[in-house]
């Protein structure tokens, strides 16, 4: 009877081990998948964070581009009313010296 006991026993703790050992396999399966999902949502986001960091970087350049641009564009529009002023300048001192009108000495 003893045997018998002992061996009914045994039997009850081999089966409450695997049952055990079964809850502690789904767990990890359970906490392997949930990092998998953790790790691909962390790339996801570094993905995103990069798109949006290279597109304000682009935008910063073209918005500077355009800037240099416009001041160049009025750089060149002083220098040409200069150019138009120093013109009108040497006309009207070369028409005193030449006793004749400003519009014929800028002809000349």
């Amino acid at each position: 009877m003893r045997k018998s006991s002992i061996l009914v026993l045994s039997a009850i703790a081999a089966l409450g081990l695997s049952a055990c050992s079964e809850q502690t396999q789904d767990a990890a399966e359970k906490t392997a998948e949930s990092a998998g999902n953790d790790a691909e949502g962390a790339a996801a986001a570094v993905g995103n964070a990069a798109e949006e960091g290279a597109a304000a970087v682009g935008n910063a350049a073209e918005d500077a581009a355009n800037a240099a641009g416009a001041a160049a564009d009025r750089a060149a529009a002083a220098t040409d009313e200069l150019g138009d002023k120093a013109e009108n300048e040497r006309a009207q001192i070369e028409a005193e010296a030449h006793n004749e009108s400003v519009s014929e000495a800028k002809r000349d």
